[in-house]
């Protein structure tokens, strides 16, 4: 099982926001929409073998983590708009210190970063990392953040922890998954 969270610095924390301007009035949903798709989604198919956790650290409640279950999830469409509606679902129920089921395969609890280091042993995605090619083993989760840099909270929480990269370029964080994904296929299928 991989697993991927995106810190949503900006992400709204409740259902209040626009599917017609999911970067504005969703404190840029976008980006986090499009980290669903690319974890999730091949061609014709899921991948049925992860999950994508959504930390949620806008306004106006205190953080809150989407989880995407790659093997349970219905509904979903390889479009911003549908994560997007999932999402809003998700953040219309009263969320708790456990997962609560919005939809099947979509989940809500409060916490945030914290939370998610608490639950897993994994990996940083940051440009500055050792390179994921030469690296022996990788683990089976990752984090990463959307379109801003880390805060000092967050390095602080991670400090420990190891970090890779994915390339020689700074790029999406989208695409950083999607690299990510084609590296762990190659491995699993024994190709260098």
């Amino acid at each position: 099982m991989t697993s991927f969270a995106i810190i949503g610095h900006l992400a709204r924390t409740e259902g209040d926001f626009s599917l017609n301007d999911l970067p504005g009035s969703g404190g840029r949903m976008d980006v986090l929409c499009r980290c669903v798709n690319a974890a999730l989604f091949l061609s014709h198919d899921l991948r049925r073998d992860t999950d994508c956790y959504l930390i949620m650290c806008g306004k106006p409640a205190s953080p809150k983590t989407v989880r995407f279950s790659g093997n349970a999830i219905r509904l979903l469409s390889p479009d911003e708009r549908s994560a997007g509606a999932l999402i809003k679902k998700a953040l219309t129920i009263p969320a708790g210190s456990e997962f609560r089921d919005a939809a099947k395969g979509v989940s809500v609890r409060k916490g945030g970063l914290e939370r998610f280091i608490a639950d897993h042993t994994f990996g940083v995605l940051d440009e500055k990392g050792s390179d994921i090619r030469s690296a022996e083993t990788l683990p089976a989760a990752f984090i990463l953040s959307d379109h801003l840099n880390f805060n000092e909270d967050e390095e602080l929480l991670m400090k420990q922890s190891p970090r890779y990269s994915v390339g020689p370029a700074c790029l999406h964080a989208d695409h950083t998954i999607t690299v990510l994904h084609n590296e762990l296929d190659r491995r699993r299928c024994g190709w260098k």
